[in-house]
């Protein structure tokens, strides 16, 4: 059953979140940012970007320059009921589809100019999948089909620079636990990364089973900062810095008398 399979995907990673969870920035700075990151974490993971989320975001910060960012954490309860009942299936992955959509949808008509980026880790990444979807996946059950949210406006896909999938459940994998199929959307194909390690089970393809180490791992084994290149890269030309204050002193005025 799929509750059991995707309950694995929490073990590995709640060996090492302790290590890599840090302070989530606020999503509700003043003004439109230069970039706003939408990120959904792992399975088991608290609420926030999770372990893997924060370092991603941690070394895109480092390598975005003089950007403005935000972070946005979606809305989900990243828990192990993928595809239960109907009102588990509601809680968990269904909640976050309509919870990253509705503010990525928010963000690009309130601050046009703001590049957005979509993310996910494990769970989050499946998450983060669905919501570029052009369509709901013919798969998904009859009866969950009123809890689906419809797919963002296609000219949504103008304000999304990047999509990052990091440790994404492969096609076996979700199968294997009767999830529906993931299928990028074309406005997002050629904006999207993915990230799996060679060793990671989850997503290389090898049969459903409990996570290898490697999915844990993303965090510190260099793949965030690879990611965080791609979607710096795909930001475009970094904006210049705010020009200095002149430090120059104004003249004197004419009728001043000097100090004595």
């Amino acid at each position: 059953m799929v509750s059991n399979v995707l309950r694995l995907l929490g073990v590995a990673v709640t060996a090492v979140a302790a290590l890599l969870l840090s302070p989530v920035p606020s999503a509700t700075a003043q003004g439109c940012p230069d970039v706003e990151v939408v990120f959904a974490r792992g399975t088991g993971e608290p609420p926030g970007v999770g372990g893997v989320g924060q370092a991603f975001v941690d070394a895109l910060r480092a390598q975005a320059g003089p950007r403005s960012m935000n972070v946005y954490p979606v809305n989900y309860a990243a828990s192990s009921d993928f595809m239960g009942d109907r009102i588990a299936f509601a809680r968990t992955v269904v909640d976050g589809i309509r919870d990253a959509g509705t503010h990525i949808e928010a963000t690009a008509a309130n601050c046009p100019d703001t590049k957005i980026v979509l993310g996910g880790f494990s769970q989050g990444a499946a998450l983060a999948g669905y919501v570029t979807s052009a369509e709901v996946p013919e798969e998904v059950p009859a009866e969950y089909r009123e809890f689906i949210p419809n797919p963002m406006p296609s000219e949504v896909a103008d304000h999304v620079a990047a999509v990052v999938l990091i440790g994404l459940p492969s096609p076996e994998f979700l199968a294997s636990g009767g999830a529906p199929p993931i299928t990028i959307g074309p406005s997002y194909v050629g904006k999207t990364l993915k990230v799996c390690a060679p060793d990671d089970n989850i997503c290389n393809g090898a049969p459903a089973g409990p996570p290898s180490l490697s999915h844990a791992m993303y965090g510190v084994n260099g793949s965030v900062n690879e990611a965080a290149a791609y979607v710096v890269a795909r930001l475009g030309p970094t904006p210049p810095p705010p020009a200095a204050a002149s430090m120059t002193p104004a003249p004197p005025a004419p009728w001043a008398t000097p100090a004595q």
